[in-house]
């Protein structure tokens, strides 16, 4: 028999998406998956290698809490560039197999039958599937807090008040965003962390995407926590290689707490999930430990965003996003945008729609918007952009012959 509580959570934003289009076939024989974030650039030829070398590792079960050397590269990267010399990889990094397994189970390490008046857990609304999926089989209360034009597509956490901050156990934040690209800047993570620690509840900070910006740095809660004082108390900060890095396949991440949280975490991990394996933790460390390609990355994404600066640019719909590599478009209906671009084009975008709670008035804050993932290279992308260019031009004519 089924957890009840699975019942709570709706299909999968990539089913519902399939469900979607289901017999619409594409406008061409070579569809454009725009849909899912799944970085499309060539990782560094050193990861093939040190996977090789490492070989005999995939013959012997590895640690838990990974190696001596994956925790100083990840550990050593986040301390140099959050300018947190402090912070000590081996009480505070644990390697995670992606940081969408950790994202899910950092709930069940703060929500505590026996503290039925610490259940909320507080999400972005739009958010990441992987921050409700975790909260609901918990057991945990989800509060969907609107992350809109309006609130510069992050969550104004603070608006909540006494009573619902002081019922909750954890609260989300991903900067820059998941799918609006929207920048946390210090002053606003600065707030969160002393929110967190005047109401006792654990901030986790998704920060998956810090490194594909366009001109600044975006900013981490451990600089907060260094400007704060106070170490990592009641905070949990998440880092992959899969954006960073171009290696979605390799499922490679950590996480940063102190000490009173790395150890229970490896404790609930010990039970529950497999350590990543000494061939994956050795080309990991080279990752973390190398910059030349990460900035190479990054040109890569500037130059797609110049080029959808180029294609769509000037468009009611389109804003060229702080961070990540995501589009937010504003298309008037993502669902009916979305099939109409499959059968007009074969370019697959994700609805918004999929990826937010409707709120207290039923609006849903995703509908009116579509997820575009600039993942594939510039000719593939400007073709696609192309195609939705054009459909978000016809559209207010269609509109208005209909009317």
């Amino acid at each position: 028999m089924l957890n009840s509580r699975l019942n709570l959570l709706t299909d999968y934003p990539f089913q519902r998406l399939a469900d979607l289009i289901a017999g619409v076939a594409p406008g061409t024989s070579d569809p454009i998956i725009m849909s899912i974030g799944e970085p499309q650039h060539r990782p560094p030829a050193f990861v093939t290698e040190i996977l090789a070398e490492q070989a005999s590792g995939w013959g012997k079960y590895p640690p838990m809490a990974g190696t001596p050397d994956f925790l100083d590269a990840a550990g050593g990267w986040a301390a140099r560039r959050f300018a947190a010399p402090w912070l000590e990889p081996a009480r505070h990094v644990l390697p995670l197999s992606g940081t969408r397994e950790g994202l899910f189970q950092i709930s069940q390490l703060v929500v505590d039958e026996k503290r039925p008046d610490k259940t909320l857990i507080l999400l972005p609304n739009p958010f990441y599937q992987a921050y409700v999926g975790g909260a609901v089989m918990a057991g945990g209360e989800p509060v969907y807090v609107p992350s809109t034009a309006e609130t510069g597509f992050l969550p104004d956490f603070a608006s909540l008040g006494k009573d619902i901050l002081d019922r909750t156990a954890l609260a989300f934040v991903c900067s820059p965003s998941n799918p609006q690209g929207s920048v946390a800047d210090g002053a606003y993570l600065d707030r969160l962390v002393s929110l967190a620690r005047e109401h006792d509840f654990l901030l986790a900070s998704d920060e998956c995407y810090s490194e594909i910006y366009h001109k600044t740095p975006p900013a981490s809660v451990l600089e907060s926590c260094t400007r704060l004082g106070g170490g990592l108390k009641n905070v949990a900060i998440f880092h992959s290689l899969s954006k960073r890095s171009s290696v979605p396949g390799l499922r490679s991440g950590f996480v940063i707490g102190e000490e009173s949280l790395i150890k229970p975490f490896t404790r609930l991990r010990s039970y529950s999930c497999a350590s990543m394996p000494l061939p994956v933790l050795a080309a990991s460390a080279a990752l973390w430990r190398d910059e030349a390609h990460v900035e190479d990355n990054r040109d890569r994404y500037r130059a797609k965003f110049d080029l959808a600066d180029q294609i769509l640019g000037g468009l009611p719909g389109y804003r060229r996003p702080e961070g990540g590599f995501f589009l937010w478009l504003d298309v008037g209906d993502s669902e009916a945008f979305t099939r109409e671009l499959w059968r007009r084009s074969g370019v697959k975008l994700l609805p918004g729609t999929y990826l937010a709670k409707p709120d207290a008035n039923g609006q849903n804050p995703g509908k009116a918007y579509a997820r575009v993932a600039l993942v594939h290279d510039l000719d593939v992308t400007g073709r696609a952009l192309t195609a939705i260019r054009e459909l978000m031009t016809d559209l207010p004519r269609a509109e208005a012959a209909a009317q």
